[in-house]
């Protein structure tokens, strides 16, 4: 699959395997893609989300992001579900961390030497590939470009589709701007 990702493509996957290992995570998940797809300056997926608004506030996302880290990777809509139970995520979380210290729930590693092996790519990360292929292959595209990728992220369920969302970036906005529909159009 990896012979047909543009050299975007590539970048983004790389750079989550970047922000992965900066983080100490033990593998590459969603999250790191997203944050690697802000990352870039150039692509189609970069043109998308300048296009939509968040590459102006891509600090405001990679907060977002990392408030659900500190939140073990709930969505805020699994927090505000909890709390219909009567189970106040901020507090558990507070209450971790004011044992455990800041990030505790986040997966990462705050001790020992770096492990400079290959990061594995996590669940949620393998089946954004796995979609940017399949929406490659059904827009009868011959590559998968950063654009597949982003586009992926908007469709699957979870953290960084939901800051998509609430940053305006959902699949039929950015397949307007990239594809039509609108008036900016990627070439």
């Amino acid at each position: 699959m990896f012979e047909r990702f543009t050299k975007d493509a590539r970048a983004v996957v790389v750079g989550a395997v970047e922000h992965a290992e900066g983080v100490g995570a033990d593998a590459v998940d969603a999250g790191h893609l997203l944050l690697a797809l802000l990352d870039r300056e150039a692509g189609r997926a970069s043109f998308a989300l300048a296009a939509l608004g968040p590459t102006g506030s891509a600090d405001a996302v990679r907060e977002a992001l990392g408030e659900a880290r500190r939140r073990a990777g709930l969505s805020q809509a699994d927090a505000e579900a909890l709390a219909g139970l009567g189970i106040d995520v901020s507090e558990i979380v507070a209450r971790v961390e004011e044992v455990h210290g800041v990030g505790a729930m986040s997966g990462a590693r705050k001790s020992g030497p770096g492990w400079s092996g290959r990061r594995s790519f996590g669940r949620d990360a393998k089946e954004i590939l796995e979609k940017a292929l399949r929406i490659a292959v059904a827009r009868r595209d011959r590559h998968i470009g950063d654009e597949h990728i982003l586009l992926a992220l908007t469709v699957r369920p979870g953290v960084p589709g939901e800051v998509l969302a609430d940053h305006g970036v959902t699949y039929e906005s950015v397949v307007r701007v990239l594809y039509g529909e609108g008036e900016a159009k990627a070439g």
